[in-house]
């Protein structure tokens, strides 16, 4: 935006025409004791050169995850992207077009979320796939909601492997809607009885695999279970390179498959944008929300591209919208499809045993320290490790010599006894020189 400066006048004119005597009384709603009482310490001017080297300066502070031995994961990924996905998002013509009002003059748009959709429903094993959600965590709540349409029910039973960070999204959405979610308890071992949970009144299972903790489920006997009682199965991924190795969720029958698409395409950026993705049957298309690109032909006999399905607020009756706040993530889900076009099928089966491959090295390495216990029967490119004592003063310990050894348990599911577990990722950037310098430093830690 312009800066328009106003003069005192102004300022007065405008304060007369809303009906109030000073600026201070536009804030009289807030508590007094909310009220800063004076001003931020902030220079009151700098130019624009001085402005430039004061950012630089902060930014450097920061420590981006490619900078030294790197093993968090927990639903954000450190993966190499192609330079020549960022050169393809940067052009103008996708970079400024947030989303496709008039379809018909955005035929380039729709095409690559034609692409991107087809791309999703291919890796998830399932018919139909929308133009993307926010991220993971609100597709997974998404899709707790869209079944409690189709099934005309509202308890959700969400495993104890679920990430918390989804956990708590799809609870707090879904108590919005004044359905019930029936949280198991944290499972990092993975043997939690989801059969014994399922009944006629409960309208989904949410299931992770991976799950939080790296634990792979399967999802089959959970699928035939569902299907007996008319139960919805919502498979959750929050790593998506994990699919060019693992069975694909629609194949094992779930009916909802939602993630995060952030490993493909999209760096860690120090917390986003990310992508969503969100894949069903095409009998509950109708009930899917956000948006669906569909493939056409013009009166000439031209292909073309159309938006099919528009679900939300914006193009419907409020009343039979099935999402409010399903937006399409652009310029990230172009980024996926770029990426993903890149690798190709093959390509991605590579990586993702490349990164199957490398969190095998690292859990050889720490499992063979004495003090360290190796949680897992099974993982992907995560896996959960025990450690004697505070595990969230571990990790600190270890950031303090440059290494980022991953996420404690607790910081994300406190006082539930699990103090001394930690969840460590090994994606394929992680060279033999970082595991070895990271099994070092924990063993001299301990």
């Amino acid at each position: 935006m312009r800066y328009l400066p106003h003069t005192d006048q102004d300022r007065a004119d405008m304060l007369r025409v809303i009906g109030v005597e000073t600026i201070d009384e536009l804030f009289r709603d807030v508590p007094a004791d909310k009220l800063l009482k004076e001003a931020v310490d902030l220079p009151r001017h700098k130019s624009e050169m001085e402005v430039a080297r004061l950012m630089r300066r902060l930014a450097a502070k920061n420590r981006a995850a490619g900078d030294g031995p790197f093993f968090l994961g927990a639903g954000a990924y450190h993966h190499h992207v192609p330079a020549s996905v960022d050169h393809i998002i940067q052009r103008s013509e996708y970079l400024t077009s947030y989303t496709p009002y008039q379809p018909e003059i955005s035929q380039g748009t729709l095409q690559t979320l034609f692409e991107f959709q087809t791309q999703v429903a291919e890796l998830t094993g399932t018919e139909v796939a929308n133009a993307s959600m926010y991220d993971g965590s609100t597709a997974t709540a998404e899709a707790v909601l869209m079944a409690c349409r189709v099934t005309k029910r509202s308890k959700a039973v969400l495993s104890g492997g679920l990430h918390p960070q989804y956990r708590e999204v799809v609870e707090t959405l879904a108590n919005m809607e004044d359905d019930e979610c029936i949280s198991l308890p944290p499972d990092p071992k993975g043997g939690e009885d989801l059969l014994a949970e399922i009944s006629e009144d409960v309208a989904c299972v949410v299931v992770q695999s991976p799950s939080f903790y790296g634990q792979l489920i399967d999802l089959k006997p959970l699928a035939a279970r569902c299907r007996e009682k008319g139960v919805l199965l919502v498979a959750v991924f929050t790593e998506v390179v994990s699919l060019g190795l693992i069975e694909p969720p629609g194949a094992q029958g779930a009916d909802i498959v939602v993630g995060e698409g952030q490993s493909i395409g999209n760096a860690l950026s120090f917390g986003g944008p990310y992508v969503g993705l969100f894949a069903t049957k095409q009998k509950y298309i109708r009930q899917m929300p956000g948006r669906l690109c569909g493939e056409t032909r013009d009166r000439e006999g031209k292909r073309g591209y159309v938006l099919t399905l528009n679900t939300r607020e914006q193009h419907i009756r409020r009343d039979k919208a099935t999402s409010n706040i399903c937006t399409n993530s652009g310029l990230c889900a172009l980024a996926f499809t770029a990426h993903m076009t890149l690798l190709g099928g093959d390509g991605l089966k590579k990586l993702a045993l490349r990164n199957h491959e490398r969190a095998c090295r690292l859990a050889d390495a720490l499992g063979a320290i004495s003090g360290v216990e190796i949680v897992n029967d099974s993982f992907f490119n995560e896996f959960t490790i025990r450690v004697p004592g505070d595990a969230t003063a571990l990790v600190e310990k270890l950031a303090d010599t440059g290494i980022v050894a991953g996420l404690p348990v607790s910081r994300l599911e406190p006082d539930c006894g699990l103090d001394d577990l930690i969840v460590v990722a090994a994606t394929e950037t992680a060279t033999d020189d970082d595991i070895a310098a990271y099994a070092s430093a924990i063993e001299a830690a301990l």
